[in-house]
């Protein structure tokens, strides 16, 4: 088997593999290069021609996985690039007012609860000695709420998230 009969048979497929998952062509250039090398490094370990396409397209995923991998780690971010970092007063005002209706939705304990733990920043513990009950009993209530908080931001809103379940887009319904 020779490198040219492989890559000609196989270019355009893999090629086409290479931009579904990648968007910049040049990267699928360097990419596509990147293959040829572990081809012409490789092609004497291939023992038969039906296993070439499945070998093949299982170094071209793992190509793939290492530029992900290498652009992830070139990025410096420092904590000040993370947006959910910031302490802006500006973003949280706009974000408190777009909350709030739905806070106001909640049965009055609800309400409270969720002000005092989300929105000022009160600690679970001090709340539960305050009100006299089990900290876990607290932490309890205050999920039940969060629930109920949720079902409200669902029943207005759609809301759109990436594969770590981060919300990324909102639209209303």
């Amino acid at each position: 088997m020779e490198l040219t009969t492989i890559w000609n048979e196989y270019e355009s497929a893999v090629r086409a593999f290479l931009h579904s998952k990648v968007s910049s062509p040049e990267d699928v250039e360097d990419l596509s290069q990147e293959i040829l090398i572990k081809i012409q490094n490789n092609i004497n370990n291939i023992r038969s021609e039906s296993g070439i396409k499945p070998w093949l397209f299982q170094v071209t995923n793992n190509i793939i996985v290492d530029f992900y991998r290498k652009r992830a780690r070139q990025k410096d971010l420092s904590v000040d690039d993370l947006w959910y970092e910031r302490d802006d007063p500006e973003f949280r005002q706009e974000m408190l007012s777009c909350i709030e209706p739905f806070i106001n939705a909640l049965p009055e304990d609800e309400r409270e609860l969720l002000r005092k733990v989300d929105i000022e920043g009160v600690s679970q513990k001090m709340i539960a000695s305050e009100m006299g009950i089990s900290y876990s009993t607290l932490k309890s209530r205050v999920q039940k709420s969060r629930v109920k908080l949720r079902e409200l931001f669902e029943g207005c809103c759609h809301f759109t998230k990436n594969n770590r379940g981060d919300v990324i887009d909102c639209e209303r319904k």
